[in-house]
């Protein structure tokens, strides 16, 4: 059956509504970046640029890097947008624009987050490099699907209960894990894992106090000893959990990396982050496998 033309909203262009995009303009591998500045940082290392597309805080590259077509998007900030470009991605490769029916064959699409974050740990330098093993969310976005069967449920069940012990929970959390494969691809170059916690803000939501108190100081102060099968939050930031967790339900494969720019146990932020943030981009872009893998 059609989609109605309230629920698939398309551009007089037939491009999809945010992005502005059309399916020959997306890769299956995608690079997901926060800023759009980034989008031209991480496109100068491809071979050649074949599409260019802007729309709002959405920039979209698409091009050639060796010998596999890439695109670069930028998401903007938290998992609001993140499930705005989730799905559209989703929609480019998963529905025919024309018929407005879902393709009965689905496409899965690679994606991979470089982001920042701040560490939440004292031993993890600012300069780093975290690859996201599990996604906590503490925003709201995937308890509005169907999702609970497929989250990290023996890391919440944990998690639940040490906040029991420690702190109240602030909203209910969730909890995905890494595609394996994408995972294991940076795992020479980008040795440093963990958990990264999502989080619907960056003040209050993340324990910044600047004039506003926080809702549990206690949490902030318990959450570098909690542990989950030898893993700890290593870093806060605002988009991981809405990227595994819609890329768990419809099929893609997700992996988020993070350059870390603030110690907030030390109180200290990277004094080059854009050089930083070139180092990662080059880490990740010249270590990727070297065909295509299906």
């Amino acid at each position: 059956m059609p989609l109605a033309p309230s629920e698939l909203i398309l551009n007089a262009d037939g491009s999809v509504f945010h992005l502005a995009l059309v399916p020959e303009q997306l890769a299956d591998l995608v690079f997901l970046v926060g800023d759009p500045g980034r989008v031209k940082k991480v496109s100068d290392c491809f071979d050649r640029v074949d599409f260019r597309v802007e729309k709002r805080e959405f920039n979209t590259h698409t091009g050639i890097l060796g010998d596999r077509r890439v695109s670069v998007i930028s998401t903007g900030i938290g998992t609001d947008n993140i499930d705005i470009v989730l799905q559209e991605l989703d929609i480019l490769v998963n529905v025919d624009l024309d018929s407005r029916e879902i393709r009965p064959v689905k496409r899965s699409l690679d994606l991979i987050r470089l982001g920042t974050s701040g560490a939440f740990q004292e031993d993890i330098e600012p300069g780093s490099m975290v690859r996201t093993q599990y996604a906590l969310g503490l925003d709201p976005l995937l308890h509005f699907y169907d999702a609970r069967e497929q989250m990290a449920n023996d890391l919440l069940d944990e998690f639940h209960r040490f906040a029991d012990a420690h702190f109240r929970l602030p909203v209910n959390p969730y909890a995905f894990l890494a595609d394996s494969t994408l995972f294991d691809w940076f795992a020479t170059d980008i040795p440093q894992t963990g958990i990264t916690m999502t989080l619907p803000g960056f003040y209050g939501p993340q324990g910044r106090m600047i004039r506003l108190p926080v809702h549990d100081p206690r949490m902030w102060n318990s959450l570098a000893d909690f542990r989950y099968n030898g893993s700890r939050i290593t870093n806060l930031e605002m988009e991981s959990s809405g990227i595994y967790g819609l890329a768990r339900l419809l099929g893609h494969r997700a992996l988020s990396v993070n350059l870390i720019l603030a110690n907030r146990a030390r109180g200290t932020f990277l004094k080059n982050p854009a050089s930083a943030m070139q180092s990662m981009i080059d880490t990740v872009l010249s270590n990727l496998p070297a065909t295509p893998t299906t």
